[in-house]
């Protein structure tokens, strides 16, 4: 069997599934099946594939079409300009936390000398970024799953970047290491009674440790800007993320921390996502 008729196949299997772009995900498995770009695919449409590379690519269809995400299919995912690897124990890196890594980058030069924590690092996408684009900046991350950190290791590692960054398994009640200029964080803010009303490749493969802000979507969001409010040096900036409709709550729990509110950013959505604020 050919490419273009292994990709029509799939095109039509995966347009029935939960999928949102059956054609890109035909053709991002098939290139992954075959260890090739997607661009050869389309050079070489009538090429005869192999039955190993046929079985591997309906291995791959199958998963897929229950709802597996690509990221998680493929192993990898691209974040700010750089791919990460990913697996099940992680959360699947999305554009909009790229706020984030933007939002540090303006804050401080490259000549600028930074120690940060990342609390709830998950692969590690957010800190990594900010020290590939940094050479003086050092970083922490923590996170509750051991599975997490060794992912988040794995991407130090090939990101060269092991000998300015340490990574700790740990419950961010218990952290206690180090004074830091920036905190950054994502943390669990769903709602527990909304996790059932997420797409099914996020309910059903996405880990829960990293999605379930309890019964308010709160639980996590406070112990972060509490560990924050003793881990960040004075006129020390903390950035982060929130949910929908979380802002004027976040911004009371952060003043009376001892938060100044510097200002609240909008996703590419227009939806209040990050938070940037400074000890005092």
């Amino acid at each position: 069997m050919n490419i273009q008729t292994l990709l029509n196949k799939a095109n039509k299997i995966l347009g029935s599934s939960s999928s949102t772009s059956p054609k890109l995900d035909s053709e991002i498995l098939l290139s992954e099946a075959i260890n090739k770009n997607r661009q050869y695919l389309i050079l070489n449409p009538n090429e005869e594939l192999i039955k190993e590379n046929i079985k591997s690519f309906d291995h791959l269809l199958k998963r897929r079409k229950r709802g597996e995400p690509i990221a998680y299919l493929v192993k990898k995912k691209e974040f700010w300009k750089q791919n990460f690897y990913i697996n099940k124990n992680v959360l699947i890196p999305r554009p909009d936390t790229e706020l984030l890594v933007e939002e540090t980058l303006k804050l401080f030069n490259v000549n600028s000398k930074l120690n940060i924590l990342d609390i709830g690092t998950g692969s590690g996408c957010i800190l990594l970024s900010i020290l590939k684009e940094r050479r003086n900046f050092f970083g922490t991350g923590i996170d509750i799953s051991k599975k997490a950190i060794n992912v988040a290791r794995f991407n130090a590692k090939m990101h060269q970047l092991s000998n300015r960054v340490k990574f700790y398994n740990s419950d961010v009640d218990k952290f206690l290491i180090g004074k830091y200029d920036l905190i950054i964080s994502n943390p669990p803010y769903i709602k527990q009674k909304d996790l059932k009303c997420l797409e099914v490749d996020v309910r059903n493969f996405e880990p829960k440790l990293a999605l379930d802000g309890g019964r308010d979507g709160f639980s996590e969001i406070t112990k972060v800007i509490s560990k924050t409010s003793m881990l960040l040096k004075k006129n020390g900036r903390f950035i982060l993320e929130m949910g929908f409709g979380q802002k004027n709550r976040i911004l009371n729990i952060l003043k009376k921390n001892n938060f100044f509110i510097n200002k609240v950013l909008k996703d590419y959505g227009k939806n209040d996502r990050c938070v940037i604020s400074t000890k005092i």
